[in-house]
C-alpha cells in the first residue's frame, strides 16, 4: 500500500460513524467487508482492546481485500471524526535539539539543558478532553500574560501563539495500577502513530509556568490526524537512534532500533516552513512509555502519548515557531510577501508525515479570533 494510509472513524450522508481504513484517497468500510462487529463503533477503541494478534490480523486482511479490487468509499464523501476516545494524554520533551534551543533562548548565560534532561523523558501531562481532530477550527485562547517590562500581569487574546509538530503513539492494550510497562513489552501495548500538533501560547505559558509547568498555555487544544498508521505497517520504518549520553538508568534501556524514520514539514499559510525527522529524537517512544510508569501509573486503551516539539539541527528544521523565529526577533517570510513570528488569525498551519511510501495523515488547523477579548 502506498499514500495516507490509518485505522479512523467516518460517516456518509449522516450515518452512523463507523471505523474504517483509509488508502490513498479511499476508505475501506471494515464491517460492510466482513471484518467484524467492532468496526461498527463510533471509535476506535474496542478494536485497539483486542490486542496485537487481532490488530495485526486486521492489517493482513486489509492487505488482501485492497488489492483484490475492494470497494472503497471516496474520501471526499466521508465525513471523519475524532478517531479515538482519548483515555488520557501526555506530551513528552524528547527532542535535544528544541530542549537546547528553548534553554539557549531562556537561559543564555547557563546550561541550556536543565540537569535532570539526559538522564529522564521530560513530560507534562495534558488535557484529554481537548485533543480535537485534523480540520477543527481553532479559537486563540486568552489568558493572563506579563510582559519583561509590565508591573501586573493582564488579561487577553494569545500574542504568542505557536505550534509544536510532534509524533503520539496511541495505547490499545492497557496495564495494571502497580504495574510498569517495560521497554520490552512496547509492541504488546501500543497500537499505532499519529502526528500531533501541541498548540501553545507561549506568553500565557511564560507566566504561569512556574513552579508547576504548563497549564492554560496548553490546555486549549491539542490536534491529532484523523487516521492512526498501524505499527505492523511501520516497521521497516525503526532505524537506529542516536547515542545517549550517559546510559540510561536500567528501566530505560532498549535493544533493537527505536528511531522511527519520519519525514515532517510544517507549512503555513500555503509556505513549507520546517523539514524535519522524528528519527533525532533522543528519547524514543519504548523509553517514553516505561517513564510514564516505571512508578506504577496504569495505562488505558485510548491513550495518546506524544513526542514533543521535533526539530533537527539546522536552522529550517526546527518544529515551533518560537524557535524559527528566535522568539520573534528574526520572521519568517511567507509566499505572498507577509512575514509571521507567531500565529494570526485566519493561519492554517499543516503538519505532515511520509514514511517512505506511507503518508501519516496530516494534522490540519485554522485560527479563528478569541471569543473572550477582556
Amino acid at each position: 500500500m502506498t499514500g495516507a494510509v490509518g485505522f479512523g472513524v467516518f460517516s456518509v450522508d449522516g450515518d452512523e460513524p463507523r471505523v474504517g481504513f483509509r488508502v490513498g484517497r479511499g476508505v475501506l468500510d471494515l464491517a460492510a467487508n466482513g471484518l467484524g462487529a467492532v468496526f461498527e463503533a463510533p471509535t476506535l477503541n474496542p478494536f485497539l482492546a483486542l490486542g496485537r494478534s487481532s490488530w495485526e490480523d486486521t492489517v493482513a486482511r486489509i492487505q488482501e481485500l485492497v488489492p483484490a479490487g475492494a470497494d472503497l468509499v471516496p474520501l471526499e464523501d466521508a465525513s471523519v471524526e475524532l478517531p479515538l476516545a482519548v483515555a488520557d494524554y501526555v506530551d513528552f520533551y524528547s527532542s535535544l535539539e528544541h530542549a537546547t534551543n528553548l534553554g539557549r533562548l531562556f537561559r543564555p548565560d547557563t546550561d541550556p539543558l536543565l540537569p535532570n534532561w539526559r538522564h529522564l523523558p521530560v513530560a507534562y501531562h495534558g488535557r484529554a478532553g481537548t485533543v480535537v481532530v485534523s480540520g477543527t477550527p481553532i479559537v486563540r485562547p486568552s489568558g493572563q500574560t506579563k510582559g519583561p517590562a509590565d508591573d501586573a500581569p493582564h488579561f487577553g487574546p494569545s500574542g504568542r501563539l505557536d505550534i509544536e509538530l510532534e509524533l503520539g503513539f496511541v495505547v490499545g492494550v492497557g496495564s495494571s495500577l502497580g504495574e510498569p510497562v517495560p521497554t520490552s513489552a512496547f509492541r504488546d501495548h501500543v497500537f499505532g502513530v499519529v502526528l500531533v500538533n501541541d498548540w501553545s501560547a507561549r506568553d500565557i505559558q511564560a507566566w504561569e509556568y512556574q513552579p508547576l509547568g504548563p497549564f492554560l498555555g496548553k490546555s486549549f487544544a491539542t490536534s491529532i490526524g484523523a487516521w492512526v498508521t498501524p505499527l505492523a505497517l511501520l516497521e521497516d520504518r525503526f532505524v537506529s537512534s542516536p547515542g545517549q549520553d550517559p546510559e540510561p538508568l536500567p528501566y530505560l534501556r532498549t535493544s533493537g532500533d527505536w528511531a522511527l524514520d519520519v519525514e515532517l514539514e510544517v507549512e503555513l499559510s500555503g509556505t513549507v516552513v520546517s523539514r524535519t525527522n522524528a528519527c533525532g529524537l533522543y528519547w524514543t517512544m519504548p523509553q517514553q512509555l516505561a517513564h510514564a510508569t516505571v512508578n506504577g501509573a496504569a495505562i488505558r486503551t485510548g491513550d495518546l502519548f506524544a513526542s514533543g516539539t521535533i526539530s533537527g539541527p539546522e536552522h529550517g528544521s526546527e518544529g515551533s515557531f518560537i524557535e524559527l523565529t528566535s522568539n520573534g526577533e528574526h520572521p519568517i517570510g511567507l509566499a505572498d510577501g507577509s512575514t509571521r513570528t507567531f500565529l494570526e488569525d485566519d493561519d492554517e498551519v499543516v503538519l505532515r508525515g511520509r514514511a517512505g511510501e506511507l503518508e501519516l495523515a496530516e494534522v490540519r488547523g485554522r485560527i479563528l479570533p478569541a471569543r473572550v477579548s477582556s
